[in-house]
């Protein structure tokens, strides 16, 4: 199995050393992959792991940004559509890097059938996408563990992350531990930071001293997070703070609910504008103004 694993990360350095497409049978069981500091590595490594339904690892380049210049997953998408379990470990930047900032696609999709995990220092910033999701759409699970959304805008709900609406079938679940979402923006829609929708579930934890912090979010309400008619929201060490709500109703420039279920515990929504949770119903635990 060891010499399956080498031929395949010797594989991913070919494909970005000539440019040219390389097509592999992977193997059957998880894979390690290695992944050079460019655009074109990570397209083909992320392909790779969707092509066999085992779980597998990208090592991304420690402190590269990958600038990502078109849309490789549909119109809308910088990556392939996640179709398979996918793990990225950093310290690394994933940043919608269009010409002159043009390129309309969020930084992933993730689908039913996939999941997402960032761990130890994945940024995924500067998505800009017609839609929801700014820097991640999810329809089957994400996990971020000491990663970041930083900077993603979605004209749809969801400026950093949107679960997607689901009225049957598998719904979505996200999962934040550690990962601060800041400066991710919808003007119109819900959710400026995230948006966890119909029978999503919405899991944010920081640490007791340390909180994660979602703020510098924007959205026409919501402007940090907004959960509607989901399954669960749940916070827990996690401030949301200095976010902002755009729209002439004036609401919940914090956290904004509708229906579903949703706990707060040692998570303080506070400095929000124009209020923090104002027209939530039912209204938001632990939320005051």
């Amino acid at each position: 199995m060891r010499h399956i694993r080498t031929t395949v990360k010797a594989l991913i350095g070919a494909t970005v050393m000539t440019g040219g497409l390389i097509v592999v049978t992977p193997a059957a069981q998880a894979i390690t992959i290695p992944v050079a500091c460019d655009e074109n590595a990570l397209v083909a490594a992320v392909n790779l792991a969707n092509s066999t339904p085992t779980s597998d690892t990208l090592v991304l380049a420690g402190g590269c940004t990958y600038g990502m210049t078109t849309a490789h997953g549909g119109a809308s998408n910088a990556l392939p559509v996640i179709t398979t379990p996918i793990e990225m470990i950093g310290p690394a930047t994933v940043t919608n890097a269009s010409p002159l900032g043009l390129g309309l696609f969020r930084i992933a999709e993730v689908g039913r059938t996939g999941s997402l995990t960032l761990t130890t220092g994945v940024a995924f910033t500067r998505g800009n996408v017609v839609g929801h999701g700014g820097g991640i759409l999810n329809r089957g699970a994400v996990t971020l563990t000491g990663s970041t959304l930083t900077g993603n805008t979605a004209s749809g709900n969801g400026g950093g992350l949107a679960n997607a609406d689901t009225p049957s079938g598998k719904a979505p679940a996200a999962t934040f531990t550690n990962s601060p979402v800041s400066g991710n923006t919808t003007p119109l829609g819900e959710g400026g930071g995230l948006y966890n929708g119909l029978r999503g579930t919405l899991t944010v934890t920081g640490v007791t001293g340390s909180p994660l912090f979602v703020t510098g979010n924007s959205a026409g309400r919501g402007g940090g997070i907004s959960a509607i008619n989901s399954t669960a929201t749940t916070l827990t060490q996690t401030a949301v703070t200095d976010n902002h709500a755009l729209s002439a109703l004036g609401q919940s420039g914090g956290v904004y609910r509708q229906g579903g279920t949703m706990t707060t515990t040692d998570s303080p929504i506070t400095a929000n504008t124009p209020n923090n949770c104002v027209g939530s119903t039912p209204a938001v635990p632990n939320c005051t103004g």
